[in-house]
């Protein structure tokens, strides 16, 4: 078969379509380009026709593959950042003559041993229906019992949304038939919920949209306990027929339901909600299976009207049930609002629905229509009575409520000098086991702080060093552990890390004394995380302390004289680096200067403290290009 050119194989790859004296065919049909997005030339032929020859006269020049990827790559980067550059309604949280309405209802799994109203178990079970009494699969004769143990951490979950915690709560019927529901009800808080009035603030660290920056607050209508419904599982047989198997072990499973106020107006201002809560309810240990396992569902309520519209009264909504990601929300929310503006732009009216989305979808897809409000028939449960909450309770919950997410935060960023990136990333890991841990370690770091620093409250410049070790370092080792087959978990299930807060801060201590190098820090760090598990590579075995290691190991600093800091500095001299200094100055320049010391660290043997060598490579530069800390001539 003769060779191909390549101009050819780029015209069939964009294009569809080669010339057919070749072995690929024309494409008889107008065929979508794997690399469509790539396509940016309107001089391109079009699928089924015949592409120009490489000798043509007029023909436009040959870019190279490599080249239009990295363009692409490079256009699709700046219309990120500037969304104005997008099409009107793709992705733009702000659109000028269109404003946008939406509200959320969160379902959320409460953390808690028992169903709402049985002794049975909420723990997942490998074999279906087996957690399971009498009353969750609604045998007659059997009666509701509702458990206390499950308002706990309903009460949790309010109070951390700032929600007014009602003393006495009724528990409704809400009717509808389905196969998920075996009593034909649902058991829920239609007309007495237990908390409502409730409020949460959103910063611009929490993601939101720039048009709500600094801060935005959303308004909470109601936080009601509900049931949840059973599980099906859809399965395709043999002659591609769809079976529907239902596990009732989930059935009974207590939710609770937070419904927001309609004042949401972006979509990733709406994503950044969802967010914050979920950290909230863990925080606060009321819910503990995320969104991302299916603890936590959410139904989106979507309405637009013109901005010049002089009526005050909202559009028609539309409802998208059962979003299970923070991506899903925003792109669910911004395909429907451009559904229903390009159907009102086109003289037509929206319906009231509920919808779809999957991910990856771009359009939402109609589920069942609404015909007004569904008619549910809620009544009072005759079976369960008032559900009492005592003030007692209400404020001893308060008291020991802990402290929150933006509170938390607050205390890294002020009082530790943690950046505002590390402080968000450890209340994030571990349900914020990581920032307690941070907290821990500098507690065993006090007492190496000189008396005048420790007297006036000094604890900043190593709490800031700490922080480092403890994301950064930490993560690290971790990382490499995994790499090297031991997956054993950093953190266990008390939340107790594998490196005690005392030894890592005795690592931290001998590297900032100086009396091991920061290299060397990072091997004992690596070594105690790998221990935990298999131990492979580690000269650590458990029990060991930090100092019996590097005693052990000959890790102590023993540093270069002034003739060894000489030489290696000759020895690791680089031209390039020196003109670049010399034509970029010291600022500009520094990322050559840091590359020169890292070369010294690495080749030194770890006799080499980075800061001694970063003062012998900038005395070297000094004499070579003749200045003093100008920009070379």
């Amino acid at each position: 078969m003769p060779r191909i050119p390549p101009r050819l194989i780029q015209s069939y790859i964009f294009g569809g379509s080669i010339r057919s004296h070749q072995c690929l065919r024309p494409s008889r049909t107008a065929t979508a380009s794997l690399l469509r997005p790539l396509h940016t030339s309107p001089a391109r032929h079009s699928p089924g026709v015949e592409p120009p020859s490489p000798n043509d006269a007029g023909d436009e020049p040959y870019v190279p593959l490599r080249k239009q990827i990295k363009d692409e790559l490079k256009r699709r980067k700046a219309a990120a950042r500037n969304p104005s550059s997008s099409p009107p309604n793709a992705s733009a949280e702000r659109l000028p003559d269109w404003e946008l309405t939406v509200g959320i209802e969160i379902h959320a799994q409460l953390n808690t041993p028992t169903k709402l109203f049985s002794v049975a178990s909420t723990a997942p079970s490998p074999t279906p229906n087996t957690n399971i009494t009498p009353f969750d699969l609604a045998i007659p004769g059997s009666q509701p019992i509702f458990q206390p143990t499950t308002l706990i951490p309903a009460v949790r979950a309010a109070l951390a949304l700032n929600c007014t915690i009602h003393n006495t709560s009724t528990f409704d019927r809400k009717h509808y038939f389905h196969w998920d529901q075996p009593a034909g009800y649902q058991l829920t808080q239609f007309y007495r919920p237990f908390a409502t009035d409730g409020h949460i603030t959103l910063y611009e660290h929490d993601g939101i949209s720039p048009e709500d920056c600094p801060m935005v607050t959303i308004g909470i209508k109601q936080v009601q306990m509900e049931q949840d419904t059973a599980k099906t599982i859809t399965t395709t047989d043999a002659d591609g027929s769809e079976s529907h198997l239902i596990d009732y072990s989930r059935v009974g499973t207590p939710l609770i339901e937070i419904i927001t106020h309609p004042h949401l107006a972006h979509p990733r201002t709406a994503a950044a909600l969802i967010r914050k809560i979920q950290t909230l309810l863990h925080s606060v240990n009321a819910c503990v299976i995320g969104m991302e396992s299916g603890g936590l569902r959410a139904d989106v309520n979507v309405s637009v009207r013109p901005r010049e519209s002089a009526s005050v009264e909202l559009g028609q909504r539309t409802e998208i049930k059962n979003l299970s990601s923070y991506k899903s929300i925003r792109d669910a929310i911004v395909a429907e609002r451009t559904r229903q503006i390009d159907v009102l732009e086109s003289g037509g009216v929206v319906l009231g629905e509920t919808r779809g989305f999957s991910v990856g979808d771009s359009e939402t897809r109609r589920l069942r229509a609404k015909e007004g409000e569904v008619d549910y028939r809620y009544m009072p449960d005759p079976d369960i009575p008032p559900i009492i909450i005592g003030t007692d309770l209400v404020t001893r919950l308060s008291e020991t409520l802990g402290t929150l997410p933006d509170a938390e935060i607050g205390i890294l960023v002020q009082e530790y000098g943690i950046s505002l990136k590390d402080a968000l990333s450890l209340v994030a890991l571990e349900n914020g086991g990581r920032a307690e841990y941070l907290y821990a370690v500098v507690e065993e770091l006090r007492p190496f702080l000189p008396p005048a620093a420790a007297a006036a409250g000094g604890i900043v410049p190593l709490a800031r060093k700490a922080g480092n070790w403890v994301l950064h370092e930490l993560g690290a080792a971790a990382n490499s552990a995994v790499e090297a087959g031991n997956d054993a978990p950093l953190f266990d299930d008390e939340g107790v890390c594998v490196v005690s807060p005392a030894q890592m801060a005795r690592i931290i201590y001998h590297v900032e004394r100086g009396a091991i190098t920061g290299a060397t820090g990072k091997e004992l760090l690596a070594g105690f995380v790998a221990a935990a598990g298999d131990g492979k590579g580690a000269p650590i075995t458990s029990g060991d302390e930090v100092d019996a290691v590097i005693e052990r190991e000959g890790m102590w600093f023993k540093g270069l004289d002034e003739e060894g800091y000489k030489a290696l500095v000759v020895a690791t001299r680089e031209d390039r680096i020196v003109e670049d200094v010399r034509k970029k100055g010291w600022e500009k320049g520094r990322g050559k200067i840091m590359y020169w010391v890292g070369r010294m660290v690495r080749e030194g043997g770890g006799g080499v403290d980075a800061k001694v060598a970063e003062g012998w490579v900038r005395r070297a530069l000094e004499e070579e290009i003749g200045v003093d800390g100008k920009k070379g001539e």
